[in-house]
């Protein structure tokens, strides 16, 4: 339950100031809208009538040497105003001036008396409880020194975001009493002490008795109007700046993330780069001809440094190389590891591994461009096993013989040697990449695999069907291997007793790292066959995400090809029973 709202306020006093505020709060001259029969009360400090608040405030700063001469204008005190909203003191009756629950007062001068002390500490020279007006508020007296004891106002109320946390902090503390923090980042204005007097006083000539109860009923009314309003306006006001908050929270995180990124990729890339050879070259021994600044020499040598090459014009060597690992090498005349061994004593390991990992990129990159790309071979066909693997994926696996029989005469399924059953796979223009197998020799042979070479990502195992020849592909449906392919087709063309209308392919790709998105992304229909398990709804959520407009379709059993077997023998039962009949 809330009570109102935590209120604080600061007044930043100059030292001419000091004495005005101190005959207001120590009620040494007249206040208006102040009841002169209750007795205000010093929380912190002398109760002593001749001990002046200047006198305080000196004292305190005096405490320390201050390293530069303080203004004239400097800011010497703070006079902190806190209180809370009148519903806080008296829930019972809000509108009750000069009444309050003496328990919740306790409970609230406890906790402004420990968040002061936590704040501050010694630097409170003064605090004053007043109860002679209309709601109870302290007006606490802070120099604001630093850490060092220098006089510092800035250090503690300068600028925006420094009195945001103020606020923040003073709410904190009293957020367990139900007290709220005030709108955050609000720009409205705060009324100076006087002119809040000045108004109470003027509002002693309203005569009230003048008005008709029409009247009275009428601004009731508009009072109630207008309080709805504001409770609308500070709601929506609170959700914003929530929002906001988790905004620029969000904005912090963001930016501190980025700041990392940097760091790291900054660093990354110093320990991609080589060593400076300017630096080698010096470590070698070499002096840098004062005519030319690329040129270094030493016995034997003129070396010519140009970023990461260098060249020995020498006439008894001409020769030239890159890298640092190069250079040690040719001036010591030393072997590679005889090499690194030098760059670690005289650079240190990090920087001896930096130019290990610069030399071994230099030659992968140039290995790569002289070195041919291997060329995937498809395993070599053994004829005399292609029955026994013709029987397995008819009889256990139930495809037609025709369209086996039309697929091995295409050369897109074979057996090998271990009478594995071989599905080609291919790019989408045509070209053989790779192969996959699927184990049939014994009862229970679960061996599946790939065959060396193959290109996962650059082709798969894929048959085109419906629709015309020449037509653009509609539609691709993706299943988890080349068996459960073909048996999804089957069971299609079962399903609407032809061949499909759109031009669709039917491909094997048991990863989404093997799907190809830029292919994809251009066919109006993709759909996900995969298993009806958690790994087949993996893998297909995880193609939707890279495909939004792809769909999820599952087998009425675990896979298709099992849903295909169950429907044979549906078929053959079926066919059973009307033999039987007849």
């Amino acid at each position: 339950m809330t009570y109102g709202y935590a209120i604080a306020r600061t007044k930043k006093l100059k030292r001419h100031n000091l004495a005005g505020s101190e005959a207001h709060t120590a009620r040494t001259r007249e206040t208006p809208n102040a009841d002169p029969e209750k007795q205000n009360i010093r929380l912190i400090g002398s109760t002593e009538q001749n001990e002046h608040l200047e006198d305080l405030v000196l004292a305190k700063i005096g405490q320390y040497e201050q390293k530069r001469k303080i203004r004239t204008d400097a800011v010497y005190c703070v006079e902190i105003l806190l209180t809370a909203s009148p519903q806080y003191y008296r829930p019972d009756d809000p509108t009750r001036a000069g009444y309050y629950h003496e328990d919740k007062l306790k409970q609230w001068v406890d906790a402004n008396l420990k968040w002061l002390q936590d704040a501050y500490q010694d630097r409170i020279v003064r605090c004053e409880l007043h109860l002679d007006e209309a709601t109870p508020h302290l007006h606490a007296y802070l120099v604001p020194l630093d850490k060092d004891g220098q006089l510092r106002c800035n250090h503690f109320f300068d600028g925006r975001q420094k009195m945001m946390a103020f606020q923040d902090d003073y709410h904190t503390a009293m957020q367990h009493l139900g007290l709220e923090r005030g709108i955050k980042g609000s720009k409205a204005q705060h009324q100076d002490i006087k002119d809040f007097y000045r108004i109470v006083e003027e509002g002693k000539d309203l005569e009230p008795g003048k008005l008709t109860s029409e009247q009275l009923q009428a601004k009731s009314a508009d009072r109630d109007r207008a309080i709805r309003k504001k409770k609308e306006m500070e709601a929506t006001a609170k959700q914003l700046v929530k929002e906001n908050e988790a905004l620029e929270a969000r904005i912090q995180q963001l930016s501190a993330e980025n700041q990392q990124l940097r760091s790291e990729r900054t660093q990354l890339a110093d320990q991609l780069r080589d060593l400076p050879l300017e630096d080698v070259a010096w470590h070698l021994g070499l002096t840098q001809d004062t005519k030319g600044n690329l040129r270094w020499k030493g016995v034997g040598h003129i070396i010519n440094i140009d970023g990461s090459k260098w060249y020995d014009f020498s006439p008894s060597v001409n020769k030239g190389g890159g890298g640092a690992i190069d250079l040690v090498m040719h001036v010591n005349g030393c072997n590679f590891k005889e090499a690194i061994s030098w760059l670690n004593d005289r650079f240190g390991e990090s920087e001896m591994e930096r130019a290990v990992t610069h030399h071994a990129r230099e030659q992968a990159a140039e290995i790569a461009r002289t070195e041919p790309t291997p060329q995937f071979v498809p395993p070599v066909e053994d004829e005399s096993n292609w029955q026994a693997v013709y029987n397995y994926l008819t009889q256990k696996r139930g495809l037609p013989e025709n369209l086996v029989q039309h697929l091995h005469t295409s050369g897109l399924v074979y057996a090998d040697s271990q009478q594995n059953a071989v599905f080609l796979m291919r790019g989408l223009n045509g070209e053989t990449t790779g192969a996959f197998l699927r184990g049939t020799r014994g009862e229970d042979n679960t061996f599946i695999g790939y065959a060396t070479g193959t290109k996962r990502t650059e082709g798969w195992f894929y048959i085109r069907w419906g629709g015309q020849p020449s037509d653009e592909i509609q539609r691709v449906v993706l299943c988890k291997s080349p068996v459960d392919a073909l048996s999804f087709a089957m069971l299609e063309v079962e399903a609407l007793g032809e061949m499909p209308q759109q031009r669709t392919i039917c491909m094997a790709a048991d990863s989404v790292r093997s799907v190809s998105v830029e292919f994809l992304k251009n066919i109006p229909t993709v759909v996900a066959a995969y298993d009806n398990d958690a790994a087949g709804d993996e893998t297909a959520q995880a193609i939707m995400e890279l495909l939004p407009l792809s769909c999820r379709v599952r087998p009425q059993a675990k896979d298709w090809n099992q849903e295909l077997l169950e429907q044979l023998q549906k078929s053959e039962q079926k066919h059973n029973k009307q033999l039987e009949r007849d």
